[in-house]
């Protein structure tokens, strides 16, 4: 810690009144219409709120990065961040200051004295090192707050944090040794969906922040010159307004006082609470809020373009329908917006598949007529208040004048510039109600929305998942039954409401989730049930992993059955784990008590909130390093350890640091649990390397303690062991699953997971897809490749397609 030693013997020598020097980097003049280099951000603090905070964030960020990388590797990263990041931000300040009377002419007009740049590089830098999870969550938050800092902040010291951290991304590789791989929104569909919500924040509240702050300056910043001081009082305007030649002052203090106070601040907001409101929907991959977000900006992008066409078109260069008359008269101080706009209206188009979430029906009809009656009260109210208080307005109100204003009430009014009022507020009640009541529907809504992203999904059967979960109790399930309860599944009930099957339809299919539930001896009548069922809702019936018994029912009927997957399964009643064949496992046994690893049963439930963030981290890792997206349908994820019935099985080391984590689901007959089956594994990386291995037989040993009958470790799909051979249809179709199980292979690894369950010596049983007939594959091969991959984004299909190739 010799560097940060140093630093704080630096701090420690005490502040000046105005400044606190540490440590200067370089010093010089920058001076309008002179590219002068002021580089003194280094160990400087201005002032003793900046200086504390300077101290907390040395603690706090500069202390582990050091800790982390080195001293000598944390030194580097200082100077050349710092270096680097001040060279990028002059080299911004230049071409900025091409552009005449804008943010460059600022800029030159500033200095930078600011310790938390080479804190930012350094950070920036040793992301590099870090698993695959952290490194795109600190990035994806320094680079997202940072860059909305410079853009609308946009002081010099904003902008070479902005560029430090930029400095530090790409220079982290070479100065901590570790390759990283190209910026991606791969990780889970979770992850991925929070990411761009934070993006799509920002960009929201970047403008409110700069519309509060009067120091902003940056080239998204003139939305605060909404919000100056206006000029004249509404009575001293009456007077101006009434002398002829002074028209155009008219206009400027009429539009000025239209959108100053607080009220029209607020209604100028109220579009980006919407916009919010839809981030939110983002983050929980609601459809609607995709929709919201996108059709918000979509506007914006049309009201800025046209604002951009009304300044091209104006002579005097100085009118903006967004932004009024304002100082910054360079047309391309409008580009800037306009490209924001259009880079996350493209964000969202090119994301769109993953808000898939849809509420029930009727959701948003509560929606728009709740909406409807806000703004129906508004335009009923306006008039009618109005006409009461006719004097409070200038010229008086009448009935007539007032109807046609009240439509201009809903809307903000930094889009009414180019419109002329045809009356103003000037007593205060007046002014309450022409500036305050149009915010009521657009709050409505806004509420309305976020309300509506707390509904449960669409497809989502509370009472269907319920009448399951009984059947899976009474009577009970096959190992693998226990995934019918997991959300996406629509479910069918047989007449007598004693059987049921879980599916999902795409493309045409009704692809089914394991074995129909219920009484295993009218098997053959509940597939005809759910076959007829199918063929009148227009599908094609598939029962997918289903065992021998059904496949051979499959078969009486004239269909067709193929092998897709290998369930393996252990009897806990016998096993010892003794022989040479169980060696592997007693080492991963006996390293773990050396290393004082334990196995900890619990559930997502119960376990402490810093657990639960260790599992959560470790499976958005494992799905990011694979850089490939998570695979769904029988295979689970976190959202699916979420039911209290599934139990987690830990790997926890004395510092309750989890290594490795599985999930295990109930398998129950009458009434009473019977076995266990193996669902969700994930192992950190760097962790304890035989933490399967050791998880595993810790399931086993504890589910012989508990005299179950079974373990399951689940099936592998497109992979069979020798023993495992189909006895039932032998074709060239078997040739082709056999082809795609080996291309797969190096990408997903089933085969591998396979042989990893045979160190456990289990025991075989083959899984099938039965189906009417071949002519159905292509429309079920599609149905598959949704139902595992519904979230295959074009960047992660290249990949896949690359892999694939490169074998």
């Amino acid at each position: 810690m010799w560097v940060l030693a140093v630093i704080t013997a630096s701090v420690a020598s005490g502040p000046s009144p105005d400044r606190v020097p540490v440590l200067a980097l370089g010093l010089g003049p920058l001076a309008q219409g002179h590219l002068w280099v002021l580089w003194t951000s280094g160990l400087f603090a201005s002032g003793w709120v900046h200086y504390v905070l300077a101290s907390v964030l040395i603690l706090a960020v500069a202390v582990p990065v050091e800790y982390r990388i080195g001293s000598r590797r944390f030194l580097l990263a200082v100077v050349l961040c710092q270096g680097a990041g001040s060279v990028l931000a002059l080299l911004v300040a230049r071409a900025a200051a091409m552009s005449p009377n804008s943010w460059g002419s600022e800029l030159h007009r500033h200095t930078c004295v600011d310790p938390m740049i080479w804190i930012i590089g350094a950070l920036a830098a040793a992301t590099a090192s870090m698993s695959t999870l952290w490194r795109r969550r600190i990035r994806a938050i320094l680079l997202v707050f940072l860059a909305t800092a410079a853009l609308f902040a946009g002081h010099l010291q904003d902008l070479t944090r902005f560029t430090a951290a930029v400095a530090g991304v790409l220079l982290g590789p070479i100065l901590v040794g570790r390759a990283v791989r190209s910026p991606s929104l791969g990780g889970t569909i979770r992850e991925r969906r929070t990411l761009i919500a934070l993006v799509v924040a920002a960009s929201i509240l970047g403008p409110v922040f700069a519309a509060v702050s009067a120091q902003a300056i940056g080239p998204l910043s003139v939305l605060r010159e909404l919000f100056d001081d206006v000029p004249f009082s509404p009575q001293e305007l009456r007077d101006i307004c009434a002398d002829p030649a002074l028209r155009e002052q008219c206009r400027e203090g009429d539009q000025a006082l239209r959108l100053s106070g607080l009220g029209p601040a607020v209604m100028n907001l109220m579009p980006s609470v919407v916009l919010l409101a839809g981030a939110e929907g983002l983050r929980r991959g609601r459809y609607a809020g995709w929709l919201v977000s996108t059709y918000g900006y979509l506007l914006l992008t049309l009201v800025a373009a046209a604002s951009l066409t009304l300044r091209i078109n104006e002579q005097d260069h100085t009118r903006s329908l967004l932004y009024g008359t304002h100082p910054h008269d360079s047309v391309s101080m409008e580009l800037v917006p306009l490209a924001a706009l259009l880079m996350i209206l493209v964000l969202l188009w090119a994301t769109r598949s993953l808000f898939d979430v849809h509420a029930p029906r009727g959701t948003y009809r509560k929606v728009w007529l709740g909406t409807g009656a806000a703004t129906g009260a508004v335009l009923v109210l306006y008039p009618v208040a109005g006409l009461l208080l006719a004097e409070g307005f200038d010229p008086v109100a009448d009935i007539n004048t007032l109807m046609r204003d009240a439509p201009r009430r809903l809307v903000p009014p930094v889009y009414l510039q180019l419109i002329e009022s045809p009356i103003r507020p000037v007593s205060s009640i007046a002014t309450v109600l022409f500036e305050w009541l149009g915010v009521l529907p657009w709050l409505v809504f806004a509420l309305l929305i976020v309300r509506s992203f707390l509904t449960l999904p669409r497809g989502l059967d509370p009472g269907g998942t319920l009448r399951v979960r009984q059947l899976l109790h009474t009577p009970g399930g096959t190992c693998l039954s226990w995934m019918t309860t997991w959300q996406g599944n629509r479910y069918w009930f047989s007449a007598d409401g004693h059987h049921a099957v879980a599916y999902r339809v795409y493309a045409g299919v009704a692809l089914t989730t394991g074995e129909p539930l219920g009484d295993r001896t009218a098997l053959p009548q509940v597939i005809d049930e759910f076959a007829a069922f199918c063929l009148t809702s227009g599908w094609t019936p598939c029962f997918y992993t289903v065992g021998a018994e059904t496949a051979q029912i499959g078969r009486a009927h004239g269909w067709r059955y193929l092998q897709v997957a290998e369930e393996t399964v252990i009897d806990p009643r016998t096993v010892a784990f003794t022989g040479k064949k169980f060696q592997d496992v007693r080492t991963a046994l006996n390293r773990a008590a050396k290393e004082g690893i334990e196995a900890r049963w619990t559930t997502f439930a119960e376990a402490p909130l810093s657990i639960i963030d260790q599992i959560v981290s470790i499976s958005e890792e494992w799905v990011a390093d694979k850089g490939l997206p998570e695979m769904g349908f029988t295979l689970g994820g976190v959202a699916e350890l979420r039911d209290p019935e599934v139990r987690v099985l830990l790997a926890v080391d004395r510092d309750e640091h989890v290594h490795a984590v599985t999930s295990w689901l109930p398998v129950y007959r009458d009434g009473a649990v019977v076995g266990l089956t193996l669902d969700f594994m994930r192992r950190r990386s760097g962790g304890f390397r035989t933490a399967m291995e050791f998880l595993i037989a810790s399931a086993a040993k504890a589910a012989h303690e508990q005299g179950l009958e079974v373990l399951s470790l689940s099936g592998a799909p497109l992979a069979r062991a020798n023993e495992g051979e189909p006895d039932g249809d032998r074709s060239g179709l078997d040739a082709v699953l056999e082809l795609l199980g080996r291309t797969l292979e190096p990408v997903y690894g089933f085969r591998s997971l396979l042989a990893f369950k045979a160190k456990f010596q289990p025991q075989y049983r083959p899984l099938y897809m039965v189906f009417p007939d071949a002519t159905h594959l292509p429309a079920i091969g599609v149905a598959l490749t949704r139902a595992y991959l519904p979230y295959l984004s074009l960047e992660q299909s290249g990949r896949l397609m690359a892999r694939l190739l490169r074998r």
